[in-house]
């Protein structure tokens, strides 16, 4: 597993003074220096969808960084002031063009990318959709893959949500 570092806060973001990191609440956290603000850091919360037809799952490849040019679950982060279901349908919609119908949680993932990005994956599994897979948003391409002949996933919990959807029945 990779060690897990703080992110760097050098300011506070109410007061504007500096921060150190100080053994507060049984944890290392960041705390302003001048006011006493403890500088919660929680993962990111995101979403994946499994997208299946018949025996093919729908892939994003990747136009931007982390993991350029690689294969991945269409989904992403959760903005500000959405649900995670609001937040998977947006996500679905902007990289793959389709709308989502029916959708339902699979589970909950907990990511670790690198030594400082922490990620709450929440996956769906998208039981009908209408439109046509078109490619958008931060998706080079969109392309149906059989099941089991895949390429290897960007990220190593797209891979475990897909295991996972293909033993909780995968034909659509």
């Amino acid at each position: 597993m990779t060690k897990l570092e703080l992110p760097e806060f050098n300011y506070c973001p109410i007061c504007g003074a500096p921060v150190r990191v100080i053994h507060r609440e049984g944890r290392h956290r960041p705390v302003c220096m001048t006011c006493g603000h403890v500088i919660y850091v929680n993962p990111y919360p995101a979403a994946a969808l499994v997208v299946l037809n018949n025996r093919q799952v729908l892939l994003t490849l990747r136009n931007i960084e982390p993991h350029y040019g690689e294969w991945c679950l269409p989904g992403g982060f959760l903005e500000w002031g959405e649900s995670p279901e609001e937040g998977a349908r947006r996500e679905l919609l902007e990289e793959t063009g389709i709308t989502a119908g029916k959708i339902s949680i699979m589970g909950a993932y907990d990511s670790i990318t690198g030594a400082r990005r922490h990620v709450l994956l929440l996956a769906y599994r998208v039981h009908d959709w209408q439109g046509e897979p078109t490619a958008g948003d931060d998706a080079a391409e969109v392309r149906w893959f059989e099941v089991g002949k895949t390429p290897p996933l960007a990220f190593k919990v797209h891979e475990k949500v897909l295991t996972d959807a293909m033993k909780t029945g995968g034909d659509t």
